[in-house]
């Protein structure tokens, strides 16, 4: 008969499990996945390194496991951010801002997630959340093509081109830690354009806004002899 774990056994060892994902969390966001060793782990966490393979039986799989955790909360931050109530150019621009910007604010963590070398396993956990990105886009887009708003377009590639092309935008700016301020606006601007959105048309400018040469009012100036 197979051994079954009592509520409080499996209790335990959720709770070890948890421990050791925020220990990996901090070791990721701090100096990236060559940092996230076993020994390292379990160092910041304060457990035994076998306590950890009793959670994860390998560095690939804590790895994963630690990718799926991060990138779930970063996916889960992008929904939010397309719910968001304006209208489609507001939404699409929510939606890439909220992207670069949280990335931006965690540049090493955000460098990990998009372009770091990994083991092939948490490679096919990054494809998973390039497609999640790509299907938020996507279901915006194909609202927008629907309803007259966007030109006639496939929706999964313009959104699979977006998520490509800004997550390559962002790779330099977080691989230095640092950033051209009028990068999240510049990114915005693009996305809007490749998806089709017309340029917005310049307002006429106030004349009582259009400075005045002082000769003139003065009179002084280039005065007649």
């Amino acid at each position: 008969m197979a051994y079954r774990k009592t509520p409080a056994v499996q209790a335990r060892l959720d709770a070890q499990r948890a421990t050791v994902l925020a220990a990996a969390t901090e070791l990721l966001a701090e100096r990236g996945y060559a940092a996230c060793s076993v020994a390292a782990v379990a160092e910041r966490a304060g457990i035994a390194t076998g306590s950890v393979y009793r959670s994860f039986p390998s560095k690939a799989e804590l790895v994963a496991e630690l990718f799926r955790s991060v990138v779930g909360r970063e996916v889960a931050a992008v929904r939010e951010a397309a719910a968001y109530g304006g209208d489609l150019h507001a939404q699409v621009a929510s939606v890439i801002g909220t992207f670069a910007g949280r990335a931006l604010g965690a540049p090493r963590l955000a460098y990990a997630l998009l372009a770091e070398p990994v083991d092939p396993e948490v490679e096919a956990e990054r494809l998973v959340f390039r497609r999640a990105f790509r299907d938020v886009i996507a279901a915006a887009v194909a609202e927008g093509t629907a309803a007259g708003r966007l030109p006639a377009q496939d929706p999964e590639l313009t959104a699979a081109l977006l998520v490509g092309g800004v997550g390559e935008a962002l790779v330099g700016p977080l691989a230095d830690g640092r950033a051209p301020a009028d990068l999240v606006p510049a990114l915005i601007a693009f996305s809007l354009r490749a998806l089709g959105f017309p340029a917005p048309t310049p307002a006429a400018p106030d004349p009582r806004s259009v400075p005045t040469s002082p000769t003139l009012l003065t009179g002084t100036a280039g005065a007649a002899p």
